[in-house]
């Protein structure tokens, strides 16, 4: 049977409503980063020039994309000695840099295969959200051998970008890592529930939810565009 932690002077209901006010908290700041990153990315794509710029101009997608390896990793590393402030501007620039980039997603898919893949995506997020949450399992086996797995395949898919150029390993690819950070959901909001037994303090508490927030909007934001790949490939074929 699952334990739960205690704290001083906390009963067993007490710890669940913190875990629950906490989830509450995440799913808030997660919400907060993809509508910033949609309205972002509408009121871009409204002016043709942009996501033409970007077309042009692969360099900005790269600095983009660094930019964001160099939050994610600054917010992981660095989540304990941040203020409240940093690591929630971290997380909103982190939201505004893939606004920009998605500028291109709306561009060149139709809406026909972006909102299915959306709400799909959406679906399978929230299934595999509500099984780490209650499963009595412990997923950091399961978990872990997912994140090595996407290392793998992101190392196969640089390859494949570069040299090979397969859109049939790319299609393998984007399958695989649908699964993957299907599995990584679970065990990122089980491993969440977990930390927040060491975050009963106001300010750890306020971290936690951002950084919790900054590794579920990834999950989503991963399953979603590689769902866009997958059924824009099968729409094709049709």
């Amino acid at each position: 049977m699952e334990q739960q932690p205690h704290f001083p002077g906390m009963n067993t209901g007490t710890v669940v409503r913190t875990h629950q006010r906490l989830m509450q908290r995440v799913f808030g700041w997660m919400f907060a980063g993809l509508s910033m990153t949609a309205i972002i990315a509408l009121a871009l794509s409204m002016n043709p020039n942009v996501p033409a710029f970007l077309m042009e101009n692969q360099g900005v997608l790269w600095g983009i994309w660094i930019a964001n390896l160099v939050i994610v990793f600054g917010l992981s590393l660095l989540l304990h000695r941040l203020s409240v402030f940093a690591a929630t501007l971290g997380f909103f620039v982190y939201a505004a840099l893939n606004g920009i980039s998605f500028t291109l997603i709306l561009h060149i898919f139709d809406l026909g295969v972006i909102f299915p893949a959306f709400f799909i995506a959406a679906g399978m997020f929230g299934l595999f959200a509500v099984i780490g949450y209650t499963t009595k399992m412990d997923l950091t086996k399961i978990g872990n051998i997912a994140l090595m797995l996407v290392i793998g395949l992101v190392l196969a898919s640089l390859v494949n970008f570069f040299w090979m150029k397969s859109g049939i390993i790319t299609f393998i690819i984007s399958c695989a890592l649908v699964i993957l950070f299907c599995v990584i959901t679970a065990f990122d909001i089980q491993k969440i529930k977990e930390m927040s037994a060491h975050a009963y303090e106001e300010d750890a508490a306020s971290k936690l939810a951002i950084f919790g927030a900054l590794m579920l909007y990834i999950d989503f934001i991963v399953i979603f565009k590689e769902l866009l790949y997958i059924l824009n490939i099968l729409s094709s074929d049709d």
